[in-house]
């Protein structure tokens, strides 16, 4: 190559070098205009350790994710017993106080599987110092980047959960498939404190016996006490499983038990009541079967007892009296039939009462009354005595007025207000009828015969407050002749006012006399 070859090159090569730097310098100026240059280690934040350093269980030093994590666990007891109830749940295995065999405990965490699982480095350094390492191998590597807004959002969302479950009154909590507490929420650990009556220590003890669910079985639901020495609560516990955990929901049912007691033992007093009712009982539900009996049923109609817990239909009952002959003897079938049919309606419509006179001779009164929810019920009572004591005292009661009618003397009763109680079928052929009052009668009498001092002497006898035990008199009759009356105070402080002829009258009874035609009356009485 030639001398004016090697120039040319030089030349080329010196325009290239130039070239060249004024490219570099224009990018930098044109970066310099854009903004500064992003480093590259602000793409991810720096990650630090969580590292909790205590002596004698005290916090004297943390990394600032660890401050952040006990912060964020947010008890009031100390630094240690917040840690262990964070650790507990995730690393179930952890003994800490084994450091005293051993200076080091390295254990991976039961979430996660395989390289996610979380570790933990625990290390006795001496005098009396533990340091705890937590390691999440998730961002050991790598750098998250998340929205801000999307942050704020999730950690608002995550808040109120935890508020929510905080504050409801039901007990919560997660247990793992040895039946070990993993989590609870603070209605959980306030019965908890209570029970342990000090500073809580993991696992947490378990406050309600629950029964292993069965698999498959789903949703299971439990009632379970709670005795908190002077009084025991009681929890209504839903199960439900989510992969290898089981979460568990205590719902107060103090309400629902006393509810349950109170019905309970409402029942038990009514039970007890119709066992000791002498009525018999017999309640039929929509379907007319059966439902409930007291003995005195049994008593009542021989139903064989077999036969009334089988739960027989309303017409099978009263069948199944008739075959006993505890029922009226009807013409026939079909009559009897209907009669029941009529029964079964007007029960079930309202109050009905049927008397039933029993081949027997016995007497029993049938009641149906409708009950709420389309049911009857029946009661069966046996008024054999009353029938036969009503039976009697119109027997005694038409005996005496019969034997008032039988005396030839006119006899009326007063009571203490001047009210007519009866009177005998001789008064009513003098004075032609029965008044209903003192007064009334007074107002007859003076109509019927002449004024004389002995009606003056009835009227003041009759009217006195008080009177002698039996006071006499005479006065003029409605036929003219001379009668005597007499006054007679007897129990109640009623007055027997009793007109008879007098001595005069008795002698001349033999002759005929005119008498006044009145209504044939029987004598009558309260």
């Amino acid at each position: 190559m030639d001398l004016q070859g090697l120039y040319v090159a030089a030349i080329s090569l010196l325009i290239g070098t130039v070239s060249l730097i004024v490219a570099i310098m224009l990018i930098r100026l044109w970066d310099r205009r854009r903004g500064p240059r992003v480093n590259a280690r602000h793409l991810e934040p720096a990650l630090h350790p969580m590292i909790f350093l205590f002596r004698d269980h005290r916090l004297i030093d943390a990394t600032p994710p660890a401050q952040q994590l006990l912060h964020r666990i947010g008890t009031p007891d100390s630094e240690w017993s917040r840690l262990l109830r964070w650790i507990g749940p995730r690393f179930p295995d952890a003994d800490l106080s084994a450091l005293g065999a051993s200076d080091r405990i390295e254990i991976e965490g039961a979430t996660g599987t395989g390289s996610a699982r979380l570790r933990l480095l625990a290390e006795d350094l001496g005098g009396g110092l533990l340091r705890i390492t937590l390691t999440d191998p998730r961002a050991d590597h790598a750098g998250i980047v998340v929205d801000s807004m999307s942050q704020q959002a999730m950690e608002e969302e995550l808040d109120l959960l935890r508020r929510a479950l905080d504050q409801t009154p039901m007990l919560v909590w997660r247990q793992d498939e040895q039946e070990r507490i993993t989590w609870a929420n603070a209605a959980y650990l306030r019965q908890a404190e209570t029970l342990a009556e000090g500073e809580l220590s993991w696992p947490l003890p378990r406050l309600l016996d629950t029964p292993r669910p069965v698999p498959g079985a789903g949703t299971s639901t439990h009632r379970a006490p709670l005795d908190l020495g002077d009084n025991v609560s009681w929890y209504d516990c839903h199960s439900h499983q989510i992969d290898d955990q089981m979460m568990m929901f205590a719902l107060p049912a103090n309400a629902a038990v006393r509810a349950e007691r109170s019905l309970r033992e409402f029942v038990q007093t009514l039970t007890k009541t119709f066992a000791d009712l002498p009525i018999g009982l017999a309640i039929f539900d929509r379907q007319r079967n059966l439902q409930l009996f007291n003995p005195a049923l049994i008593d009542l109609t021989d139903l064989p007892t077999g036969f009334l817990t089988a739960q027989p239909t309303l017409f099978d009952f009263l069948d199944k009296l008739r075959e006993m002959r505890m029922v009226p003897e009807p013409k026939d079938y079909r009559s009897w039939r209907r009669q029941m049919n009529e029964l079964e309606s007007a029960a079930a419509h309202g109050h009905h009462v049927e008397t039933w006179s029993l081949p027997s001779g016995q007497t029993y009164r049938v009641t149906g009354r409708p009950h709420p929810d389309g049911a009857v019920a029946f009661l069966f009572e046996d008024i054999t005595t009353e029938i036969s004591l009503t039976r009697k005292f119109r027997s005694d009661l038409l005996l005496g007025a019969q034997v008032l009618n039988g005396i030839e003397d006119a006899l009326a009763v007063f009571a203490p207000g001047g009210q007519m109680v009866l009177s005998n079928e001789a008064y009513d052929r003098m004075w032609g009828a029965s008044c209903t009052s003192l007064s009334e009668a007074v107002t007859l009498w003076q109509e019927r015969i002449a004024p004389g001092s002995g009606f003056a002497a009835l009227t003041e006898a009759l009217k006195a407050d008080e009177t002698p035990r039996q006071i006499r008199g005479a006065m003029s009759g409605p036929d003219g002749r001379l009668m005597g009356w007499t006054v007679s105070r007897i129990a109640g402080g009623r007055r027997m006012l009793q007109f008879h002829p007098t001595q005069l009258d008795r002698q001349d009874a033999a002759e005929p006399a005119a008498t006044i035609a009145c209504p044939d009356r029987t004598a009558t009485g309260t």
